[in-house]
C-alpha cells in the first residue's frame, strides 16, 4: 500500500522516496542562496552605514568630530561584518553553482569546513553585536555611576545611522545563524542511511 510519494514499511513506518528527498534538497539549497544572500548585503550594509557615519558638534567654541573609530566596539563590529559579507559572497557563489548544475557531491570534509566556518562566524557576530550594543545603550542612556553622559543627546545623527547599522547587522547574524543549522542538516545528512546517493550529498 503506497500514497503520493510515501511507501510504508511492513511496520507502518512511512518511507520517503527520492522524489520527495529532491524537492526537500532544492527547498534546503533555495533557502541556503536566500539567508546567505541576505546576511551578505546586510552585513555590507551595516558597514556602509557605520564607517561613513559621523558628526561635528561645536562645543564651547572647540569642533569635536563623532566617529565610529571613537569606539572600539563598532570598529570590531565593521571588521566582524565584513569578514561576513565577504564569506557569504564567496558562499553565494558555490550555493548558485550547486544549483545550476543541479547535483554537486559534496565531500564530508567540506561539509564539516563549511560548518566550522558558518559556525566560527556566527559567535563573532553575535561577540561583535552584543559589544556594539552594550555600547550603544551607555550612549543611549548614560551611566551616572560613571559620570558617563548621554552622548546620544549631543551627537543625534550620528547615533541614529549608527543604530542602522547595528540594526542591519542583528538580521545578519540572525540570518547566518540559521545558515549553520542547515549546514548542520546537510552535514549530518551525509551520515544517514542513505550517504551514498547524490541526493543526501548535493549543496
Amino acid at each position: 500500500m503506497s500514497y503520493v510519494g510515501v511507501g510504508v514499511s511492513p511496520g507502518n513506518v512511512p518511507v520517503y522516496h527520492g522524489t520527495d528527498l529532491r524537492a526537500v534538497d532544492r527547498k534546503v539549497r533555495l533557502a541556503e542562496l536566500i539567508l546567505r544572500s541576505v546576511t551578505c548585503v546586510l552585513a555590507l550594509a551595516s558597514v556602509l552605514l557605520i564607517t561613513t557615519d559621523s558628526q561635528v558638534q561645536d562645543i564651547f567654541t572647540i569642533k569635536k568630530k563623532a566617529k565610529f573609530t571613537d569606539m572600539k566596539s563598532l570598529v570590531f563590529l565593521v571588521v566582524v561584518n565584513g569578514m561576513a559579507a565577504a564569506y557569504s559572497l564567496v558562499q553565494v557563489l558555490r550555493c548558485g553553482l550547486s544549483m545550476v548544475r543541479g547535483s554537486v557531491l559534496l565531500s564530508k570534509s567540506l561539509a564539516w569546513l563549511i560548518l566550522s566556518g558558518d559556525q566560527i562566524l556566527s559567535y563573532m557576530m553575535l561577540a561583535a553585536l552584543g559589544a556594539a550594543l552594550q555600547s550603544s545603550i551607555f550612549a543611549k542612556f548614560s551611566e551616572p555611576e560613571l559620570d558617563w553622559m548621554k552622548l546620544c543627546d549631543m551627537y543625534g545623527k550620528f547615533c541614529k545611522q549608527s543604530g542602522e547599522g547595528i540594526a542591519s547587522s542583528v538580521v545578519a547574524c540572525l540570518s547566518m545563524v540559521i545558515v549553520s543549522g542547515l549546514s548542520a542538516f546537510g552535514l549530518f545528512r551525509l551520515y544517514g542511511g542513505n550517504k551514498g546517493t547524490k541526493i543526501s550529498a548535493g549543496w
